[in-house]
């Protein structure tokens, strides 16, 4: 299918992975950037392989790749810290914002730090080969990548800033969000004795195979009316299909301008997009909702306010009874509202109309999948298809807003197509997640390793708050705090003035410069007990 444009959520992302544009943000003075040239990349030689003793990477590669990085030393006073920001599944450029005015910024701000952004390997310009095929790929897991944390905190420079910032004798702490957060987790974990501490938000920590609640929150905190329309009409869509209704099915995909799409499957996919299909949308949803208007997507509203529309024109209130013939003459109230925004914005992004295609909403194309050039969306399918999994789909029971034909084998069918077996690698039947699991899962901790997450979150049951987890306790060692009505990873923007922030926002800032800041206090004490050799 076309790739519309790729914006972390996932992140989780993932999004898992999400297909979409870049936020069309509006500007603001208050929000200008405080350097008038973009921050100049630097690189530091990595390892491909920080395990060549392990099997799972065999045969092993001695080599290097060229890893960016990108540095803020406005604030930096010697002595001061190193705040890490992990770039997670985009490249590093895209994560400027985080040293010009977002939480590295306050956290540099408040304590004399430096602010360096890693792009993540196999992101960005970081690529370890010139192509992207799965025996190439095979270096791209959690441990890989966290392992280039560590050795990126005892191996960079930094120009123009005097003295040496190495870890363990400089305090290093990491920032990361989302999947990123989720490296930051597992890095402090995994080496505590070097990395002094990190803050992990909206931090998958207990991934799961599938992951219908990604939807839980819209059902719960959207638009209830938008929410009971979409979920009425899907119902009525799920009996269709359910009962092999084929002329049924034909006509519905007409009405949403999609009778060309060959597989139910991509139809469902289709028409989600406007709350987050699986894998894919080209729009703003839930997840891309943000505290401040500047960084948010006000796309999922306009979806809803549209869907709710008590003033539709007498030609789309009419759709609603096409289709009345198959429920018993039951109307599919609001169908018409739904399907006309729907061609009205999503449409026009295929303007052959072939919307089959994999150039526009098709996916059934193996060789679309197949094609192994670089590129950020392939690289997060692969952890997806690998460690992560979280696969968005329909609820098992209870009221939906996607089809329920949207489940595992769909987005499994995209893991195989894109990476058949290669002469060393061979991707797992389904996501090894012990891989990602392994540090702790829902029991995960380590010293100075914080946890911050939103209450709306899609991806909040993947998170060290999620409501299957246990119940949480802070502490200055072990520091948590959900932030009530905030989505993911909401803390990491910022707009150069913390007392000016929604109470909320500015409430969560205060609590990381708090935790931070009593972290440092303590640096002395804890510096006396590393061991300088340990080194990767």
């Amino acid at each position: 299918m076309r790739v519309f444009g790729f914006l972390a959520i996932v992140g989780l992302a993932s999004a898992t992975l999400k297909f979409k544009p870049q936020l069309r943000r509006g500007q603001h003075e208050i929000l200008q950037e405080r350097q008038v040239s973009p921050y100049p990349a630097l690189t530091i030689d990595m390892p491909i392989d920080h395990f060549p003793h392990s099997s799972r990477y065999a045969p092993h590669v001695n080599g290097t790749f060229k890893e960016r990085y990108f540095f803020d030393s406005t604030y930096y006073k010697p002595g001061g810290p190193v705040y890490l920001y992990i770039s997670g599944e985009t490249a590093g450029t895209n994560r400027f914002s985080n040293l010009q005015r977002g939480i590295i910024q306050i956290l540099m701000q408040a304590t004399n730090g430096l602010g360096v952004i890693l792009e993540d390997r196999y992101y960005g310009q970081s690529f370890p080969f010139n192509d992207s095929s799965t025996d190439n790929l095979r270096f791209l897991t959690t441990e890989q990548t966290v392992a280039d944390k560590v050795y990126f905190a005892q191996h960079a420079v930094f120009p123009g800033v005097a003295g040496n910032l190495t870890a363990p004798g400089t305090p290093w702490i990491l920032y990361g969000g989302s999947l990123a957060g989720g490296e930051t987790a597992a890095a402090i974990k995994t080496y505590g004795d070097v990395l002094f501490g990190g803050i992990a938000s909206s931090a998958p920590v207990n991934t799961v195979l599938p992951y219908p609640e990604w939807y839980n929150p819209i059902q719960k905190y959207g638009p209830q009316d938008c929410v009971a329309s979409v979920n009425a009409i899907i119902a009525k869509i799920d009996h269709l299909t359910d009962t092999k209704n084929t002329q049924a099915i034909n006509e519905l995909k007409a009405i949403f301008g999609l009778e060309s799409l060959k597989d139910i499957r991509d139809f469902a996919m289709t028409i989600a997009f406007p709350i987050g299909g699986p894998m894919n949308y080209p729009t703003n949803t839930w997840q891309e909702l943000n505290w401040y208007p500047a960084y948010s997507g006000p796309d999922f509203f306009n979806f809803c306010s549209n869907v709710t529309n008590i003033n539709a024109p007498a030609d789309v209130t009419a759709i609603d009874n096409i289709l009345a013939k198959y429920t018993r003459g039951e109307p599919w109230t609001n169908l018409g509202n739904y399907a006309t925004y729907f061609k009205r914005e999503f449409l026009p992004l295929c303007p052959d109309g072939n919307y089959d295609s994999s150039s526009c909403f098709g996916t059934q194309d193996a060789a679309f999948w197949a094609d192994i050039s670089n590129g950020q969306g392939r690289s997060y399918l692969y952890t997806t298809c690998t460690e992560l999994g979280a696969y968005q789909v329909a609820p098992k029971s209870g009221p939906s807003l996607i089809m329920n034909v949207l489940q595992l084998d769909y987005t499994q069918q995209w893991c195989t197509w894109a990476f058949p077996p290669g002469k060393y690698n061979k991707i797992p039947s389904t996501p090894d997640l012990e891989q990602f699991n392994k540090y702790g899962a829902f029991d995960i901790k380590a010293d100075r390793l914080a946890f911050i997450d939103g209450s709306i979150d899609p991806w909040l049951d993947l998170c060290y708050h999620s409501e299957k987890a246990p119940l949480r306790t802070t502490s200055d060692l072990h520091p948590e705090y959900l932030i009530t009505g905030a989505g993911h990873h909401w803390d990491s923007s910022g707009i150069l003035n913390v007392a000016a922030e929604p109470l909320f926002i500015q409430q969560a800032h205060l609590w990381e410069i708090k935790t931070v800041t009593k972290w440092l206090r303590t640096f002395d004490s804890w510096k006396k007990g590393r061991n300088y050799k340990r080194e990767l």
